[in-house]
């Protein structure tokens, strides 16, 4: 037996422990080659949800208005648009639809027989692309049994007579409020196939915690990191100055509940720290956004400026430290604090003399700009201690590295946050990144380069703590967030400094990398889909980061349908700037199409932007694909054991 056959037949015979015979690998055939007939699922594309819990909870709960689009389908001609609305309120958030009706005592048995009937009128329609036994694994377990007998009455049945009979049982055992709550679940769990989330969870927002916990509960959910995500993984790994970062945007931002309550990072030390050495100090250039109420413990706005400015010049200390400790990122130009005369109060930027706004750092020493004082650097520690510590944090950031990456290639299309470094001309620029095997650089473009960032941010995490390796990329993480040349970044500086201690608009500005203007150039987004491996004429890129300016005219499709640009503004902080609420790109077996979500609006426009030449089934897809590969590994199994070259195991213990 050669070396290829001696291998196939172990892998055989690892394939027959869950198939242990002929009967049970024919039976997994046919299965999985019915499952490749069907319709593919839905698939939904959200960016830059900026710990906007609500909003997103609510665009999840909807399925971006899907939901009622298939009851407007189901129930057009027998109901009106208000009670087609009430019904769709009741699935997104049934809990507290049923509480609301209690109370107002508008609930009696006829309501909840009717309610009954719609819902699984409803379901029905949902689970019509599913195998009965997927749908199934959607239904709660107390209910599985009733649920499986409602979804499939034979026509051989009294119909009417079924449908009397049960609705009588459920009303009469009180369980009808949890059957039509488990119901509504089950509904929201058939639309949404599949999450792909475009980066940027956190930050801004009060509650990426939430988000996380929401999307853990999803089965088949990716994530492409962006900036804030990888700022936030960074600090996770040990980076003290994506610690004060991620703590400096939280309080510029009013999100003390993502902090303490979500995560129970200690703040306490930090808020005695700044009220002590910034007691006399206004520190009026730092109080908070504030776009959302805290709902615990509450601080002083006074307070919270003086715990931003002191977090803040933290966090200029540590990046300038850590930029002059790494001359290989190219970056001299931006280690303006360490250059800033702090006795003339005046720093050069581009050549222009520009005085400080803000002139009161009773921890900077002028001669050494960078040096912690003492209390500054135990401050350091005890965050630092308080986010290695924080369990919560944890499990969520290994979430991010287990279901996400730099980039994904899914179905046709490449999804990625930011961009992919481009020169001037077009072509893909060579980008310097540190090689955790020799210790030093290598230059890398396009797809190398994102891999290569990919495999360095896992080594910030998962290498061990302290290790030349695990050093060097804690270290990058920091670019990975703001570098230049950082895919997830995409700009010419982060003007952090000069937004925070300079009044010159001038020196303020940030411009964005080739890439924005360029990938609206059809041939050029056909470029990187080649270069990603996927056919240039028919897939496409999905992005966000750049915000949307809808008020400007701007469009999200872009490049001849080839580039779709979704963030539309979920966070509160763009929707002024964007006018509107975010986008959701969704993907279902007949069409591509985009939601458009409006503040305060519960229906969002949805817009066919490609209808499919055909209905997409399974079999078209990445997991079709994976089906089919197990499809033939199954049929040789049952090859061999039809010729006795694996003995079957039926009965055997």
């Amino acid at each position: 037996m050669t070396e290829q056959n001696s291998a196939e037949r172990r892998y055989l015979e690892l394939l027959a422990r869950d198939y242990p015979d002929a009967e049970a690998a024919a039976a997994e055939i046919v299965r999985l080659s019915a499952l490749r007939s069907l319709p593919k699922g839905t698939e939904y594309f959200f960016s830059d949800l900026h710990g906007e819990y609500d909003s997103f909870s609510r665009l999840l709960r909807s399925a971006s208005g899907m939901i009622r689009a298939k009851i407007d389908l189901v129930f057009e001609k027998s109901l009106s648009s208000a009670e087609r609305s009430a019904l769709a309120e009741l699935i997104y958030a049934p809990e507290a639809v049923l509480k609301e009706m209690n109370q107002a005592g508008t609930i009696d048995g006829e309501w909840r027989s009717l309610t009954l009937y719609r819902l699984i009128q409803v379901s029905g329609a949902v689970s019509a692309k599913y195998t009965r036994a997927e749908v199934r694994k959607k239904m709660p377990e107390a209910f599985r049994a009733i649920f499986d007998e409602l979804l499939n009455v034979t026509d051989d049945v009294d119909r009417e007579y079924y449908w009397t009979e049960l609705c009588s049982a459920i009303l009469s055992t009180d369980v009808a409020d949890e059957f039509i709550a488990a119901l509504c679940a089950m509904i929201r769990s058939l639309t949404v196939d599949r999450l792909h989330i475009i980066g940027d969870v956190f930050d801004r927002g009060p509650r990426a915690d939430r988000i996380m916990d929401e999307l853990a509960a999803f089965e088949h959910v990716d994530f492409e990191w962006g900036n804030h995500d990888v700022s936030w993984m960074g600090a996770a790994s040990g980076n003290a100055a994506l610690i004060a970062n991620v703590i400096r945007i939280a309080l510029s931002y009013n999100s003390y509940d993502v902090l303490e309550d979500g995560y129970g990072l200690n703040l306490r030390p930090l808020s005695v720290f700044a009220a002590d050495v910034y007691r006399d100090d206004p520190c009026t250039f730092f109080y908070p956004h504030t776009l959302d109420d805290v709902v615990y413990d509450s601080v002083e706005h006074s307070l919270t400026a003086k715990m931003h400015k002191a977090v803040t010049v933290i966090q200029l200390k540590l990046e300038g430290a850590l930029l002059r400790d790494h001359p290989e990122y190219g970056l001299d130009d931006r280690r303006l604090f360490e250059k800033t005369d702090f006795r003339a109060e005046t720093v050069t930027v581009d050549g222009r003399v520009c005085a400080l706004r803000d002139t009161c750092f009773p921890t900077v020493d002028p001669d050494d700009p960078l040096r912690l004082t003492e209390g500054e650097a135990e401050l350091v520690r005890i965050l630092s201690s308080s986010f290695h510590h924080s369990q919560k944090l944890g499990s969520h950031i290994r979430l991010l590295y287990a279901k996400g990456s730099m980039y994904k290639t899914v179905n046709g299309n490449l999804l990625y946050h930011g961009c992919i470094p481009l020169n001037e001309d077009g072509s893909l620029k060579e980008v310097s990144v540190p090689d955790p095997e020799t210790g030093g650089t290598r230059s890398l473009s396009g797809r190398a380069l994102l891999d290569a960032l990919d495999e360095l941010a896992r080594t910030a995490y998962f290498a061990p703590y302290g290790s030349p390796a695990q050093t060097a990329a804690r270290d990058y993480m920091w670019y990975l967030w703001c570098g230049p040349d950082s895919p997830l970044y995409g700009k010419d500086k982060n003007a952090f400094f000069e937004r925070t201690l300079l009044a010159d608009e001038e020196v303020r500005t940030e411009r964005y990398a080739p890439y924005y203007e360029l990938s609206r150039d059809e041939g050029i987004c056909g470029m990187l889909l080649s270069s990603f491996g996927l056919d240039p004429e028919r897939g496409h890129i999905v992005n966000g980061h750049v915000p949307v300016i809808r008020s400007e005219g701007q469009t999200p499709v872009r490049a001849g349908g080839r580039l779709f640009v979704i963030d539309g503004g979920i966070s509160k902080a763009y929707r002024v700037k964007t006018g509107i609420a975010g986008y959701t790109l969704i993907y279902d077996s007949h069409s591509l199409r985009l939601a458009e979500h409006t503040p305060g609006e519960t229906t969002p426009a949805v817009s066919v932007v490609e209808k499919m030449p055909r209905r997409v089934n399974v079999a078209d897809t990445d997991y079709g694909e994976e089906l089919r590969i197990r499809i033939g590994e199954l049929r040789a199994l049952l090859s061999a054991y039809r010729r006795g070259i694996i003995k079957e195991r039926s009965g055997m213990l």
